[in-house]
C-alpha cells in the first residue's frame, strides 16, 4: 500500500570542499547564462560595462535557467559518483541558456563547435550567437548538444523521457518539468508512463518537478496548492515524492545532494529486485519536487518592483539599457556577483579545479550517444514483405483486409527484433481494432499492474504500448526514435489531429537536424491512419476527418512523405519502405475493412516504386489519346473510380478512358517543390496537357489543387473528395453525401468531355434516378444497394491483361460485337 508520507533525504552529503566547488560551478553556469542573454562583448567584464557591449535586442528567458543549472551541476556529481549513463531533458520553455552554458563548461560544446572555444574569444562567440540573427535559438534546440527535446513547446518532456528509457536498461533520464509545463494536457497524461516502465528491462526516468512559482505573468497551479495536496497528487500518480525546497544556496546544495544520493540508491535497489530477484511488481518510482525562486540569484528588484521570485524574472529581468543607464550598472553588478575572476582564468577558461567536476567523455550529458540517436541506430531485421502477398489473379474481384495483412508482416518484424529490443508499436487502444491483432502472436501489450485470468495479452515484457492518450503515445515513440530505435504508430484517422502540434515539433526537429553535421539521421516516424473517413459510417460525423494530411504537407518536403496505397499488396510494399527509411515522417492511410484487391505483388512493387501510374488493365486508351483521365488516390476513391469507369464503358463504349492511380501523394507536386515530385513532362504525359481529369481523392479536394496548381492542365482538373458531409449511415452513402460516388463521377465526365453533354443526357438522368433509389433503399433496409455493395471489376481481355502486372493490350469484342483495339468486352 502506497503511503502518502514525505521521504526525508539525508542531510549534509557534501564536504565543505565539494560544497564550495559545486556552488562555484553553478555560479559559472549562471554567469554564462546571463552573458548569453545580454552581452555582445566584454565577456569577462575586464573593463567597465558599456552600452556597446550589450545586445540591441534582448531575447531570452532567465527565470527557469538557474534551476536548470542547479540540477545539471548535481547530476554531474552523481554521474561521477555512481558511474551513471544519463541524459538531460529540459522541459521548461526556453531553457537554452542553461543547457548551452553547461555543455560549454563540460567541454562538449567546443568539441562540436570548435569556433566556440574555451577561452575569452570563444566565450564572446558563445554570448553573441544566442538569440541573435543567424545564431542559435533561445530554447533547448537540436543545435544544443545532449538534447533530444526541444523546449520551445511545453508538455512533452515526460513522455519523451520515458520513450528514451524503454529498452535502455542502463539509461537514467533526468527529466526536468517546469511548473508551467505541468499545467498542459499532454504532460498530465504522461505522468502515467511510470506504469509502463519495466525495471528489469528498461532504464529509469527521474522526474524533477521544478516549481518556481510563476508562468509568464501568473502564478502556476501546482506552486500554489498545499504541500499535502501536491504530495497526494504524485502519490496518486504512483510516485514517491521527495521535496527539495528553499532559496539559500548552501542549504539547497546539501539537501539536493542528499536527496539524489537517496534516490539513486533507491532506484538501484528497485532494479536489483527486478533483475536479480525477479520481482515483477510495479515499483513506486521516486520523483523530486524542487521548489526554488524564479530567477534565483538574479536581481531582487528592478526600478523598485519585485523581480526575483516573481514573474518579472521570467524572460529578461530588465531591458531599456539605452534609455536607462542605471540598468547597465545593474547588469554589471549582477554579473559580477558571480565573481567570474574566481571561476575563469586570464584566458577565459574554466579553472581546472572546477572543470574536474564534470564527467568525462560519453558520460557527459552533452555527449551521451543516446542524445544523438542516429549514432546508435541499427537496421531492423526485416522479413521479405513479398511473402505476405495477397494472391490477385484478376483485379478487383477478391477481398482482403489490407491492414490485417500489414499486421501479419509487423508480427514477424517484431519476432525478428525481439532480442535486439529496438522495435515497438504504439497506439491508443486500437491495435486489434486496426487489424494488427496478429502482432499479439509475437508479443503482448506492455502492462505492469495487476492482471486477471481473462485479460488479453498483457505482460510486463510486452512491446505493444497502448494508452488512450495520443499525446503520450506520440511522445513515447518520439523519445524511442530519438534515442536510436524504430516504431510504428497506428491511430484512427480523425483523432490523429490530437498530436498536430507534436508532429509539428518533431518535423521541425528533423528539418533542423539536416543542417547540423554532427546529428545523425534517426529512424522515421511512421503513422498508419486507418478507421478512416470513408469507413467511419458507423461512428458518424465526429469520426470523419481526413485533414491530418493537409497539416502534414505544410512541412518541409525534405522530411514528410504521404502514402495512400489502394490495396494490401501496395500497403505491404509501402510499409517495408517506411520501416527502412530514415529521418522522415511517413503518413500511411489505409482502410481496415474487407476491400477489393487490384494488384499482384509484382505489379504492386512497380506501382509503389513509381508512386503514380496508369493502370493499363483498367484503361482503354492504349495507342491513342484518352478522352478523359480518371485519377484516384486512396482505397475508396480507387473503388469508386473503377466502378465509374465500368459505368462509362457500359454507356459510352467508344469513350477512351485512362485510369491513373496515385500512391505517393507528393508525386503530384513539381520536382522543384518535392524530391518525389514528377517533372512537368512526365506529369503531362500521364495526366495529359489538355484533357479533362476527374480526380477522386481520399481527403479534402483543395489539397490536390494546391499540389498541382502550377501544372499545365490544372484548369481541366476536377477533384472530388471529402467536403464535411457526414453522419451515421452506410459506407456508400458517405461517398454519395460528398459527391465522390461512382454516379457523380460519371456525371462529371458527361459534363466535361466534349460531345457527351447532349448524348449523355439520358445516362445522366438514369444516374440521378439511381441516387434517389439509393436514398430510398438505405432508408428502408439500412444497407447499400446490392449492385453497389457487391460490385466487382467485370472486365477481362481487351485492355485487361492476363495478370495485372502485364501492360500489353489486345483486341476484343465489345457488347455490340464490334472488334475495336483497346475496347474491352464486358464479361
Amino acid at each position: 500500500m502506497i503511503q502518502a508520507t514525505t521521504p526525508r533525504a539525508q542531510q549534509g552529503s557534501l564536504s565543505a570542499e565539494e560544497l564550495h566547488k559545486m556552488n562555484a560551478y553553478w555560479r559559472a553556469a549562471n554567469y554564462l547564462s546571463v552573458g548569453q542573454i545580454y552581452l555582445l562583448d566584454n565577456p569577462l567584464l575586464k573593463e567597465p560595462l558599456k552600452l556597446e557591449h550589450v545586445k540591441p535586442r534582448l531575447l531570452g528567458h532567465w527565470g527557469t535557467t538557474p534551476g536548470l543549472n542547479f540540477i545539471y551541476v548535481h547530476f554531474n556529481r552523481i554521474i561521477k559518483k555512481y558511474d551513471l549513463n544519463s541524459i538531460y531533458i529540459a522541459g521548461p520553455g526556453h531553457g537554452g541558456p542553461g543547457l548551452v552554458a553547461n555543455t560549454y563548461l563540460e567541454g562538449t560544446y567546443s568539441e562540436y563547435y570548435p569556433n566556440v572555444s574555451q577561452d575569452a574569444a570563444g566565450m564572446k562567440r558563445l554570448f553573441k550567437q544566442f538569440s541573435f540573427p543567424r545564431g542559435i535559438p533561445s530554447h533547448v534546440a537540436p543545435e544544443t548538444p545532449g538534447s533530444i527535446h526541444e523546449g520551445g513547446e511545453l508538455g512533452y518532456a515526460v513522455s519523451h523521457a520515458y520513450g528514451a528509457a524503454f529498452d535502455n536498461p542502463d539509461l537514467l533520464v533526468c527529466c526536468v518539468v517546469g511548473d508551467g509545463e505541468a499545467e498542459t494536457g499532454p504532460l498530465a497524461t504522461a505522468w502515467h508512463s511510470n506504469k509502463f516502465l519495466n525495471p528489469a528491462t528498461d532504464g529509469v526516468v527521474l522526474p524533477i518537478l521544478h516549481l518556481n512559482g510563476y508562468k509568464i505573468a501568473n502564478p502556476t497551479v501546482l506552486s500554489r496548492i498545499s504541500h499535502e495536496e501536491l504530495e497526494s497528487l504524485f502519490v496518486g500518480y504512483g510516485y514517491k515524492p521527495y521535496f527539495v525546497e528553499g532559496s539559500e544556496p548552501e542549504a539547497m546544495h546539501q539537501l539536493m545532494a542528499g536527496t539524489l544520493d537517496t534516490v539513486i540508491e533507491e532506484i538501484k535497489a528497485i532494479q536489483h529486485d527486478a533483475r536479480v530477484n525477479g520481482n515483477t511488481k510495479r515499483p513506486q518510482w521516486p520523483i523530486i519536487i524542487l521548489r526554488s525562486p524564479k530567477g534565483w540569484t538574479g536581481p531582487k528588484e528592478v526600478d523598485g518592483k519585485k523581480t526575483e521570485d516573481f514573474w518579472r524574472s521570467h524572460q529578461v529581468p530588465f531591458a531599456e539599457l539605452a534609455s536607462k543607464p542605471d540598468h547597465i550598472k545593474l547588469l554589471e553588478d549582477w554579473m559580477k556577483s558571480y565573481k567570474p575572476e574566481e571561476l575563469f582564468d586570464e584566458n577565459g577558461k574554466l579553472i581546472d579545479e572546477l572543470a574536474e567536476l564534470a564527467p568525462k567523455g560519453h558520460r557527459r550529458m552533452g555527449d551521451n550517444p543516446h542524445a544523438n540517436g542516429g549514432i546508435l541506430l541499427r537496421d531492423l531485421k526485416m522479413p521479405d514483405f513479398q511473402d505476405y502477398a495477397v494472391e490477385v489473379t484478376h483485379p478487383g474481384t477478391t477481398n482482403a483486409e489490407a491492414t490485417r495483412v500489414m499486421g501479419q508482416f509487423l508480427r514477424d518484424v517484431m519476432r525478428r527484433n525481439q532480442q535486439s529490443r529496438n522495435f515497438r508499436i504504439v497506439g491508443p487502444d486500437e491495435t486489434a481494432s486496426n487489424r494488427w491483432g496478429d502482432v499479439f502472436e509475437a508479443t503482448d501489450r506492455t502492462w505492469m499492474d495487476e492482471t486477471y485470468p481473462y485479460d488479453d495479452h498483457l505482460s510486463p515484457d510486452g512491446r505493444v504500448m497502448e494508452m488512450l492518450s495520443e499525446h503520450t503515445c506520440q511522445g513515447w515513440l518520439e523519445g524511442y526514435l530519438l534515442t536510436g530505435r524504430h516504431g510504428f504508430f497506428s491511430c484512427y484517422e480523425a483523432f490523429i489531429h490530437l498530436v498536430d502540434s507534436m508532429f509539428n515539433q518533431h518535423a521541425k526537429w528533423l528539418e533542423s537536424c539536416r543542417h547540423i553535421p554532427w546529428r545523425r539521421p534517426i529512424a522515421s516516424l511512421n503513422y498508419l491512419l486507418t478507421s478512416h473517413v470513408w469507413r467511419q459510417d458507423h461512428n458518424g460525423f465526429s469520426h470523419q476527418d481526413p485533414g491530418f494530411i493537409d497539416h502534414v504537407v505544410n512541412k518541409k518536403a525534405s522530411v514528410i512523405r504521404v502514402y495512400l496505397p489502394p490495396d494490401a499488396n501496395t500497403l505491404l510494399s509501402v510499409t517495408d519502405h517506411c520501416l527502412r527509411s530514415r529521418h522522415y515522417v511517413n503518413v500511411v492511410v489505409a482502410g481496415k475493412q474487407p476491400a477489393l484487391q487490384y494488384l499482384d505483388m509484382d505489379a504492386a512493387i512497380k506501382h509503389c516504386t513509381a508512386g503514380v501510374g496508369i493502370w493499363e488493365w483498367a484503361s482503354n486508351d492504349q495507342n491513342s489519346e484518352p478522352d478523359v483521365v480518371m485519377a484516384c488516390c486512396g482505397d475508396i476513391p480507387t473503388l469508386e473510380t473503377l466502378a465509374a469507369v465500368d459505368l462509362l464503358r457500359q454507356n459510352f463504349p467508344e469513350l477512351k478512358v485512362r485510369v491513373v492511380n496515385v500512391v505517393d501523394l507528393m508525386k503530384l507536386q513539381p520536382e522543384t517543390e518535392h524530391p518525389h515530385g514528377l517533372n512537368d513532362k512526365d506529369f503531362d504525359s500521364i495526366f495529359t496537357p489538355d484533357k479533362p481529369v476527374i480526380f477522386a481523392y481520399h481527403g479534402y479536394p483543395w489539397l490536390i489543387h494546391r499540389l498541382t496548381y502550377r501544372r499545365t492542365n490544372h484548369k481541366n482538373l476536377h477533384v472530388r473528395g471529402y467536403k464535411e458531409e457526414g453522419t451515421t449511415s452506410t459506407p456508400f452513402d458517405m461517398v454519395v453525401r460528398n459527391d465522390m460516388d461512382r454516379f457523380h463521377l460519371v456525371m462529371d465526365v458527361i459534363d466535361r468531355v466534349p460531345g457527351l453533354q447532349y448524348i449523355g443526357a439520358h445516362v445522366k438522368q438514369k444516374l440521378h434516378d439511381k441516387l434517389v433509389e439509393h436514398v430510398h433503399y438505405i432508408s428502408k433496409y439500412g444497407d447499400d444497394l446490392p449492385e453497389v455493395r457487391d460490385w466487382k471489376w467485370p472486365y477481362s481481355g481487351g485492355a485487361q491483361p492476363e495478370t495485372p502486372s502485364e501492360t500489353k493490350s489486345t483486341d476484343a469484342a465489345d457488347e455490340g460485337g464490334t472488334v475495336r483495339s483497346g475496347a474491352p468486352a464486358k464479361k
